[in-house]
């Protein structure tokens, strides 16, 4: 059935877009003098009117989840307020909380159907119900019906999406008074979101977007025309700039990476996402508003895909809006300039990788919130370094977060607070101060030795991995560097690091380490260590993959570059060299070999040797453990990397949140196993380090003491916390404890210790 009204508008919609029409209509209504609710029925007025609805209705969603009818055109007025669906419920509920768009031609019929007899829609058949949405959250839905039973034209969906982002953005900015005090938004509430933990320490600080998101204010367009040439001189200058990105040297070699940069080239060019964008201006929409609906109307059809495909497609349209929207606003530049940045900065960002992070001003940044990542992804390792705290798998946190906002960011559970309520903030202040408090009690233990209450040295040491981290070694106090990861400078290359490059990083070490024991790790890059200029073929499982020496032994002139570059760099100083990932006692003989070979090369150069070189084997690999007494007289030392020896040991990826923290490290096969390194070790007198995570905390240190370990590697800031423990500690006591347990223990280790602890008064 058709009004009077809706065949007026038919008349007009002939020679002009429908979209554009609504547009107009809703830049008068939003000029006119009025309050929120005339506003608001006003708006569905016309939408009823140019779309030739019988219904069209507004319902908003409140704080406590539910939607409530705002507003009618077609309904019984009376339903107004009085009408509220719970979340999830009927066709409306389903719309917002699935974020997508429902196009029934017959609604009652549909098992989702909830009706409502105060409403009067059992006339009404067909039904279109579309998200409002703003920055990834549903603020309510748009619903058009009519008495007869049809399916709503593509153009008709068209339309009332690009609607509904125009009142979804009215909506957030205050323009429909009386409204916002009952809307669920976010960027106006507190937030508290759980992440996973990749670096201790608590931040307070504001809000950096590391990719700043554009936010669209101007929706309608006053010139089509004009829009549309600033629509395609956009598209124009993003596919240029891409196309000299992949025309970089660094980039055009074959490989993977290439592979995966040209797919993402070629989305650029999709005619199909031209056209949507072309579509939504020449409705009426900005360049910018269409680059916008068109990206949230894609998202909300991707974001239920389970495929991990579909997952990636959208992270690259979502790149790629960014990118077009900083074009279209003037801005196509990357990072905030150091002076622009608040003193009490907390990035926030999809993902991150380390080069990136360092390009910030480190003075300035106190924490990192990250999207994507791991314990022991390169960020994290990076975020370690420069000691600012920093939670990963914070889902959603990137469409949440409005730079500016006030953030806190805590290290230690996972969790970060997004405009923190007050209380909350005085709560995390008091924390900070307390850290802050402890944190000068450690520094006061720097220059003490790290000796047990019954006289056992500890030798603590620190892991390292850069140039920046090297300040640390004397900050902290520690004893030396048990682990210096040299990957990390490749990682943070353009290009791979000729031998020049390589002897200049390592000599630096050594000469700011100031005579103190560096043990540098051999190239460690494979698995999830993927170096852009290198081409590496794509893997099942690739941290058990070609990886590591590896990947070293069948590339020679790899290995060889790197060993020289040691050599030179330790030239009449001592060397210590550690191969990664030893899966058997003769591929230390190969790297021996090759070591040997590079020394007579020196010496046939008149070029000095070092004058010390110890070779040790990293310990990650469980048939090393059948295998110790052929491995242990062929090294001068070994050194248990415990984060891959434990996944391999529990068959636990962990980078998988559902399985890496699974497994307790102070169970009784870990705890089995680092016995048996400990004594075939000291039938040997071989030198044993532990230097992964599980040395930087004090509980797991209290039963590495107690197996017999006597050198700890970890990361700057956990030395002090480690260092206290261990003054407070009887190691003997710690050894009764831990040996019984591996002898016939069920369980953790952990309660024990944790009531040994506080029986001793050692804080943990």
């Amino acid at each position: 059935m058709v009004t009077k009204r809706g065949e007026e508008t038919r008349a007009v919609a002939a020679s002009e877009p429908a979209l554009r029409i609504i547009m107009r209509r809703l830049r008068d209504i939003m000029a006119e003098q009025g309050d929120g609710q005339s506003r608001l029925d006003k708006i569905v007025r016309q939408i009823a009117g140019v779309m030739v609805a019988d219904v069209c209705s507004l319902y908003l969603k409140r704080q406590d989840g539910t939607l409530e009818l705002f507003a009618t055109e077609g309904l019984l007025p009376t339903a107004v307020h009085d009408t509220r669906l719970k979340r999830g419920e009927g066709l409306v509920g389903r719309c917002a909380e699935l974020n997508i768009t429902i196009n029934e031609p017959d609604a009652p019929k549909h098992p989702a159907f909830s009706y409502r007899p105060e409403t009067g829609e059992e006339l009404y058949h067909s039904l279109l119900a579309v998200p409002i949405q703003r920055s990834g959250q549903t603020l309510g839905v748009l619903v058009v019906q009519n008495k007869a039973t049809k399916e709503y034209s593509d153009e008709d969906v068209e339309v009332l999406e690009s609607t509904a982002m125009v009142v979804a953005e009215q909506l957030v900015s205050g323009a429909v008074a009386g409204t916002t005090a009952a809307l669920e938004i976010s960027s106006s509430l507190a937030a508290v979101i759980k992440g996973q933990s990749i670096s201790d320490g608590l931040a307070l600080g504001h809000v950096v977007l590391h990719e700043s998101r554009i936010v669209v204010t101007k929706l309608m367009a006053d010139d089509p025309v004009h829009e549309l040439r600033r629509l395609e001189n956009g598209l124009t200058d993003l596919r240029l700039s891409l196309d000299e990105m992949l025309a970089h040297e660094h980039l055009s070699a074959a490989g993977e990476h290439r592979d995966v940069l040209d797919a993402y080239r070629m989305f650029a060019h999709d005619k199909g996402w031209e056209r949507r964008l072309r579509e939504a201006v020449q409705g009426g929409l900005t360049a910018d508003a269409s680059v916008e609906r068109v990206l949230n109307n894609t998202r909300a059809r991707l974001m239920h895909q389970p495929d991990p495909f579909w997952r990636e497609r959208q992270r690259d349209l979502d790149d790629l809006s960014d990118r077009l929207l900083r074009i279209l606003a003037g801005r196509p530049g990357g990072p905030i300039e150091p002076a622009e940045m608040p003193p009490d900065t907390v990035l926030v960002a999809r993902t991150m990788g380390p080069a990136e992070l360092l390009d910030y001003d480190r003075t300035k940044l106190r924490g990192l919130v990250v999207e994507d990542g791991s314990p022991q992804s390169h960020v994290a390792i990076v975020a370690k370094a420069l000691g600012i705290a920093a939670v990963a798998r914070a889902t959603g946190i990137v469409e949440r977060a409005t730079a500016g906002d006030a953030i806190i960011v805590d290290g230690v559970t996972g969790q970060v607070h997004l405009r923190p309520q007050p209380e909350v903030v005085s709560a995390y202040s008091d924390k900070a101060r307390f850290r802050a408090r402890r944190q000068k009690q450690y520094d006061a233990l720097r220059d003490k030795p790290a000796v047990t209450r019954d006289g056992v040295r500890i030798n603590l040491q620190m892991n390292a991995g850069l140039i920046v981290d090297m300040p640390h070694l004397e900050e902290s106090g520690a004893d030396g560097i048990g682990l210096f990861r040299t990957e990390l400078q490749f990682m943070l290359s353009r290009t791979f690091p000729r031998h020049a490059r390589q002897l200049q990083t390592y000599k630096t070490v050594l000469d700011e380490a100031k005579g103190k024991p560096v043990v540098f790790r051999a190239l460690d890059i494979g698995g999830d260590k993927v170096l852009p200029y290198l081409r590496q073929q794509k893997e099942e499982n690739p941290a058990i993959g070609w990886r590591a020496i590896r990947m070293s032994l069948d590339r020679p002139a790899l290995l060889r570059t790197q060993v020289r570059a040691f050599l030179h760099a330790a030239s009449e100083r001592e060397l210590r060299l550690m191969i990664p990932m030893v899966s058997e006692a003769a591929e230390i003989d190969l790297v021996r070999a090759q070591v040997d070979k590079e020394i007579g090369i020196m010496l046939r150069k008149g070029i000095p040797p070092p004058k010390s070189l110890k070779l040790g084997a990293m310990i990650e690999v469980p048939s090393l453990l059948f295998e110790l007494d052929g491995l242990l007289p062929k090294v001068d030392f070994v050194s248990i990397g415990s984060n891959d020896l434990l996944q391999f040991l529990f068959a636990a990826d962990r980078t998988n949140a559902r399985v890496g923290s699974r497994y307790d490290s102070l169970t009784v096969a870990p705890m089995r196993a680092l016995a048996q390194l400990v004594n075939a070790c000291a039938r040997h007198k071989t030198p044993l380090t532990v230097c992964g995570e599980m040395a930087g905390r004090p509980l797991e240190a209290m039963a590495l003491i107690g197996l017999g370990f006597r050198t700890l590697s970890m990361a700057p800031a956990s030395i002090g916390p480690v260092k206290a423990t261990i003054l407070a500690l009887h190691a003997g006591g710690a050894q009764q404890i831990v040996e019984r347990f591996v002898r016939d223990g069920k369980g953790s280790l952990r309660t024990e210790l944790m009531r040994f602890a506080e029986q001793n008064g050692i804080e943990i």
